[in-house]
C-alpha cells in the first residue's frame, strides 16, 4: 500500500479521507485532474473548518499535494499518486476505504470505460510495452539525474573497458580504425594491425612527441607519427598530440568516465550533420509569424550556424587543416512550390553567415496539386513523410558525396524522417521535440477519436513513440521537459503510460531513466539580440523607425490601434496567433484591469489582422477572438497590434525599443516547451513575466530575474504586473535592477557555443555507443519498424485518401 495513504488510514484523518471522498462523489467531473483535486480539497477544508495548517501539513494534505489523477467510477475512487518524480502508483479507494493496488492494465481499461471505449467482449486491445529493449543498457537510479544520461554512460563504458579489458580494447581498437575522411584515413594506418600493437605503438608515438616543442605544428612532425602507425586527428600541435594519445593510454590501463568523455569528445568522426525540421515555412526572411513557423525555426538556423562554426573549430584542433576537410551542414526542410513571397520553393539556399551551411528543399511527391503544391499544416503532413524521407535520401547523398556522420530531427514530424534516414543510412541520430503535442492538449489521447479530423494525433503520437525509442539520444531544453516537476509530469513522461481507446494501450512507452535522455538548453544569437545598452551596436535610423512603427506609424494595413497615450510604459509580447500561445487571453487579462490599463499600452506584434488573410484555422479563430475582447472591453487608444513579419535585425530593435521605454515583456502561453523569445527578451534587458507551465521555470529565477505567471488565472497575472509596476514608480531603479539580472543570466547560461559544444561531444560518445552495442539495439529498432508499418503506416495510408478531396 501507498505509505500516503496508509499514514492517513493510521491516524485521526481517516474519517476526513472519508468525508473529503464523499465530497468527491458530488462533483460533476468524473476525471479530475491535480489542479480540480486541489481546488475540491480547499473547498473541502472550507466547508469544514479545518484550521489553516491541516490543508498543507495534514497527511491527508499531504496524500492530495502528491496525488495526480482522480477517476470515479460505480466500485470506487482510481488515485493516481506521484510519490516522487517520475514514479507513479495507482491505487482503488472504495467507499469504506478499502484499498487495493492496481496494475498499468486495470488502469487503462478504466480511462477507456470512462469515455465508454471499453469493450472486452470484443478480445484485447494491442498492448504496447518497449520496457524489456532497456534490459540491455544501463539505467540511472536517481530521478535527479535523469537528462544528465551521458554521465551514466561514461561509467558504464569505463567500467566494462576494466571488467572485460580484452573484448572492449578491441572494440576500441575497431572503432578508431574505422576513421576517415573522404577516403583518407584518420587516427590509426595499417601499421597498427591488433589491439596489444596499439597499446605498444601509443607509448612510442608518446615518447616522439614529448621530445618536440610544445607548439610545434602536427604538419611539421605528421610523417615521423605515420611511420608508428598514426595518422591525422590526434592534434595540432606536439603538446594536444601528446595529450591525447595519453588520455587513449590511460583508457587503456586504467580507464575512467572523464578521460572516456574527453577522448571520445576529440575523435575527429563528424564532418556532416543533417538537420531535419519538414514543417512550416522554413526560410531566412518573410516567414515568421506565418502558421507553423516560429521558434523551431530560428532554432534550427542558429543551430546549423554554431555547429559549422564548432566544427571548424574542431578541425583545426584536430590537425586536419592540411587535409583540406570542408565541414558541412544541411537543413533538409519542405519545398513548398506554391511560395508566395518567400524563397520556400528554391531547392538550394546558404545560411547566412556560414560557409557551408545550407536549406536543402526536398519537395513532397506529387498527389493532389492542392495539398503538395502549396503550405500544408504540420498536422497533416503525415502521409508524405516515408516518402519524403526516401526522396530526401538520394538528395542529401548527392549534396554530401556520401553519407552524413549526424541526424538530427526537430519536432514529431522531423523526427520520424530522421528515424527512417538514420536506419537507411545507418547513421547516429538524435531527436529535439520541441513540443510534444500530448502534453499542450488536455486529454488529447483519451478523445483522440473526436479530435482525429482536425489534429491526427493517432499518428502523431505513434510517430512519437516510435522515434523517442529509437533515437540513439534525445536533446530536451530543460529537466521538466522530460520528467516534470516535484508537482507536475513531464511531456515525455506523459508518454510512459497512456492509453488511446479502440487503437492500442502503452504500458511502457518510454524509459525515462535511460542514459539517452540529455538536457541541452539552446543560446540566443547575439548578433541580432542583444542588450539595449550597447547603444554602439545599434543602428540608429533603425530605432526611430522601429520606435514609429511600434508607437505611432498610423497603416491600416498592417497596424490596428491609435494609442491615446503613447508615454504609457509598453506592456509587450510577440508570438504567433493560436490558441497555446494565447495572446487572446493576455489582451483579455489586460481588458480585465482597469488599472493595468491605466498604467500601461499593451503592444502586440502577431500574425495576421485579417481572417481572410489566414489559412490556419486556428489562427482565423484567434484573430475573431482578439477583436472580440478588443470590443468587449473597449480597449480602443490602449492596445496595438501588429500584424507584421519582422526580420530578425528588427525583431532584435523592436526588443531593445520596448526596454528604451522601461517596458515589460509577457509570455503568456498555456504551455511552452523552452521559449526562445523568453531569452530574446531578457538579454535585451526587458523585465520578463512568463508561464510557469513549461521550460520558462528553468529559465527563469522568480523575482530574481524575471517573474512566473498563470496564465489561465488572469486576475494574479495583472496582479504580478502590477505590483512590479508599482515597485518601479517608487523605486526607479527596479526597472534596472531586474533588467541588468535578466541579461546576466542569459550570458552566464544559454549561449550557442555551450550548445553546440555539448550537441557534438554527445553524438560522438553516442556514436562510439551505438557501434558497441549495435547488436542489442537491433531487436528494438525491429520491434520499431513492425509498429511503423503495422499502425503508423495504415492509418498515413487513410489520411492520404482524404487528401484526394481536398
Amino acid at each position: 500500500m501507498s505509505e500516503l495513504i496508509q499514514a492517513v488510514l493510521e491516524s485521526e484523518e481517516k474519517n476526513d479521507l472519508r468525508s473529503f471522498l464523499s465530497e468527491l462523489r458530488h462533483q460533476d467531473k468524473k476525471y479530475l485532474l491535480r489542479n480540480d483535486i486541489l481546488n475540491v480539497y480547499s473547498e473541502y477544508c472550507t466547508n469544514y473548518q479545518k484550521p489553516e495548517h491541516f490543508s498543507a501539513s495534514s497527511s491527508l494534505g499531504k496524500l492530495i499535494y502528491y496525488t495526480q489523477e482522480i477517476i470515479q467510477d460505480i466500485s470506487g475512487f482510481c488515485f493516481i499518486i506521484r510519490p516522487k518524480i517520475a514514479t507513479q502508483e495507482v491505487y482503488r479507494l472504495t467507499d469504506d476505504l478499502n484499498v487495493e493496488p492496481m496494475s498499468v492494465q486495470e488502469l487503462l481499461d478504466l480511462r477507456d470505460r470512462l469515455v465508454n471505449r471499453f469493450h472486452p467482449n470484443e478480445g484485447d486491445l494491442l498492448e504496447l510495452d518497449f520496457g524489456p529493449f532497456y534490459d540491455y543498457s544501463p539505467v540511472l537510479r536517481d530521478p535527479k539525474n535523469i537528462g544528465k544520461g551521458v554521465q551514466l554512460l561514461n561509467r558504464y563504458l569505463s567500467s566494462k573497458l576494466f571488467q572485460d579489458p580484452k573484448q572492449w580494447q578491441e572494440s576500441l581498437f575497431i572503432f578508431l580504425s574505422l576513421h576517415q575522411y573522404n577516403g583518407i584515413q584518420l587516427l590509426i594506418n595499417n601499421r597498427i594491425q591488433s589491439q596489444q600493437q596499439l597499446s605498444q605503438q601509443i607509448k612510442a608515438a608518446i615518447a616522439f612527441v614529448s621530445s618536440l616543442p610544445s607548439q610545434q605544428p602536427y604538419e611539421e612532425f605528421r610523417f615521423q607519427l605515420q611511420t608508428i602507425g598514426f595518422e591525422p586527428g590526434w592534434g595540432n600541435t606536439a603538446a594536444r598530440v601528446q595529450e591525447s594519445l595519453e588520455m587513449l593510454d590511460q583508457l587503456i590501463d586504467s580507464p575512467d568516465p572523464q578521460t572516456l568523455e574527453a577522448f571520445i569528445s576529440r575523435i575527429p568522426m563528424i564532418f556532416r550533420i543533417v538537420l531535419v525540421s519538414p514543417h512550416g515555412w522554413f526560410g531566412q526572411e518573410g516567414v515568421l509569424g506565418r502558421p507553423d513557423t516560429g521558434g523551431q525555426v530560428v532554432y534550427v538556423l542558429d543551430q546549423a550556424r554554431n555547429l559549422e562554426t564548432q566544427l571548424r573549430e574542431d578541425i583545426i584542433l584536430a590537425g586536419l587543416e592540411g587535409l583540406n576537410v570542408q565541414p558541412k551542414v544541411i537543413i533538409l526542410t519542405r519545398l513548398i512550390p506554391n511560395s508566395e513571397d518567400t524563397l520556400c520553393n528554391q531547392r538550394l539556399e546558404k545560411v547566412h553567415g556560414t560557409e557551408n551551411a545550407w536549406i536543402l528543399r526536398v519537395p513532397l511527391r506529387e498527389f493532389n496539386p492542392n495539398m503538395t503544391q502549396n503550405w500544408i499544416s504540420r498536422f497533416e503532413l503525415w502521409p508524405y513523410l516515408e516518402t519524403y524521407a526516401i526522396d530526401a535520401e538520394k538528395e542529401i547523398l548527392a549534396e554530401f558525396q556520401g553519407r552524413p556522420d549526424l541526424i538530427v530531427g526537430n519536432y514529431s514530424d522531423g523526427n520520424l524522417v530522421a528515424f527512417l534516414l538514420a536506419r537507411r543510412l545507418d547513421v547516429t541520430h538524435c531527436i529535439i521535440a520541441h513540443a510534444l503535442e500530448k502534453s499542450k492538449y488536455l486529454f488529447s489521447n483519451l478523445y483522440w477519436q473526436d479530435l482525429e479530423d482536425k489534429y491526427h494525433f493517432s499518428l502523431q503520437f505513434t510517430a512519437d513513440l516510435l522515434v523517442m525509442n529509437a533515437a540513439n539520444f534525445i536533446i530536451s531544453s530543460t529537466y521538466q521537459e522530460i520528467v516534470g516537476t516535484p508537482d507536475s509530469i513531464g511531456q515525455y513522461e506523459s508518454y510512459k503510460c497512456f492509453t488511446m481507446p479502440d487503437l492500442y494501450h502503452v504500458v511502457n512507452g518510454i524509459e525515462l531513466f535511460s542514459p539517452k535522455f540529455n538536457v541541452v538548453p539552446p543560446g540566443v544569437n547575439e548578433n541580432y539580440f542583444f542588450p539595449y545598452t550597447r547603444s554602439e551596436d545599434r543602428v540608429e535610423s533603425d530605432r526611430r523607425r522601429i520606435e514609429e512603427m511600434l508607437f505611432t506609424l498610423e497603416d491600416s494595413a498592417q497596424i490596428f490601434g491609435k494609442l491615446d497615450d503613447p508615454s504609457k510604459r509598453p506592456l509587450f509580447s510577440m508570438a504567433r496567433l493560436d490558441r497555446i500561445k494565447n495572446l487572446t487571453g493576455l489582451a483579455e487579462c489586460f481588458g480585465q484591469s482597469q488599472e493595468l490599463q491605466d498604467h500601461c499600452n499593451l503592444i502586440l506584434v502577431a500574425g495576421k489582422l485579417r481572417v481572410e488573410e489566414s489559412t490556419d484555422n486556428e489562427e482565423r479563430e484567434e484573430i475573431v477572438k482578439l477583436y472580440c475582447i478588443i470590443e468587449q472591453y473597449n480597449l480602443q487608444g490602449k492596445i496595438r497590434w501588429l500584424g507584421v513579419r519582422l526580420s530578425k535585425t528588427d525583431s532584435g530593435e523592436v526588443y531593445r525599443v520596448i526596454a528604451d521605454h522601461q517596458g515589460i515583456f509577457v509570455q503568456p502561453a498555456l504551455f511552452e516547451a523552452f521559449g526562445l523569445t523568453i531569452l530574446e527578451a531578457m538579454i535585451s534587458g526587458l523585465p520578463t513575466f512568463a508561464t510557469q507551465f513549461g521550460g520558462p521555470l528553468e529559465i527563469i529565477q522568480d523575482q530574481v530575474n524575471g517573474f512566473y505567471i498563470n496564465p489561465t488565472n488572469l486576475e494574479e497575472t495583472a496582479t504580478k504586473i502590477l505590483n512590479f509596476v508599482s515597485k518601479c514608480e517608487q523605486n526607479p531603479n527596479y526597472w534596472y535592477e531586474v533588467s541588468q539580472q535578466a541579461i546576466n543570466r542569459v550570458y552566464s547560461t544559454y549561449t550557442w557555443k555551450i550548445h553546440s559544444n555539448k550537441l557534438l561531444s554527445l553524438a560522438r560518445i553516442y556514436g562510439f555507443w551505438n557501434f558497441i552495442s549495435k547488436q542489442n539495439r537491433e531487436d528494438l529498432l525491429r520491434y520499431v519498424e513492425a509498429l511503423f508499418y503495422l499502425i503508423y503506416k495504415p492509418r498515413a495510408q487513410q489520411l492520404l485518401e482524404q487528401h484526394k478531396y481536398r
